[in-house]
């Protein structure tokens, strides 16, 4: 009996033994980029971008010096998470889909922040949106800069084409025009504020919410846009 013991010892200590020298998997290139960038965005969308890069290398196993092998900066990393959460959320159809009048504005609209918040409404997208305004990093102005372009200027031009004013060919979209849908849109990105920087919001679907700014907003802004345009 005795010696089956140490027989049995010797076999678990011989087992403990293999495991303990099984060498990991070896991560090729890209696949380390990419659970740097998901820890990263998990990271910075809990403490913002003051976060620093040697607790974001302790969270993920691996030193400093690994991590600045693969992004030499904390801006080159900052530059991949806006990537990663922001541009690639973006729908180049979604700009195909407010210029087409074929169908009626308030059914473009709702069709397509019905799309746009589904794809943004999330706690990382969200908080990382908003620190990176807080800590100015100047990816917040591009993004800002895309929706001016591609969602805002879309918006005033086809409310002018709809109600039969003046299109941008002729005068140019003014300020006020700009500075009214943004109070729109921006009254749509503050239901997300209130979920998830508040934490007043338990709701899970904000569509009747946001079907009812639609109607609000396209009920009063032509008329304002014909005093704009006198």
């Amino acid at each position: 009996m005795p010696e089956l013991k140490i027989q049995k010892k010797n076999k678990n200590l011989a087992l403990n033994n293999n495991l303990s020298i099984t060498p990991r998997k070896r991560l090729s290139r890209e696949e380390r980029e990419q659970q740097i960038i998901s820890e990263a965005v998990s990271y910075f969308s809990e403490v913002g971008f003051s976060g620093q890069t040697r607790e974001l290398a302790r969270r993920l196993g691996i030193s400093q010096s690994l991590l600045f092998r693969y992004f030499p900066t904390k801006d080159d990393i900052i530059k991949r998470v806006y990537e990663e959460v922001c541009l690639r959320r973006w729908k180049p159809e979604w700009e195909t889909l407010l210029s087409d009048r074929e169908r009626p504005l308030s059914d473009r609209l709702n069709q397509f922040y019905n799309e746009y918040t589904h794809a943004i409404f999330e706690f990382e997208w969200i908080r990382l949106f908003v620190f990176s305004g807080i800590k100015g990093v100047t990816l917040y102005q591009q993004y800002l800069k895309l929706i001016h372009d591609k969602v805002l200027n879309r918006i005033c031009t086809e409310i002018r084409d709809e109600h039969k004013l003046p299109m941008p060919d002729k005068v140019a979209i003014t300020q006020r025009e700009i500075d009214l849908a943004w109070n729109f849109h921006g009254g749509i990105f503050y239901i997300a504020i209130r979920k998830f920087i508040y934490g007043s919001e338990n709701r899970e679907n904000f569509d009747a919410a946001i079907k009812d700014s639609i109607a609000v907003f396209l009920g009063g802004a032509p008329t304002v846009f014909r005093t704009i345009l006198k």
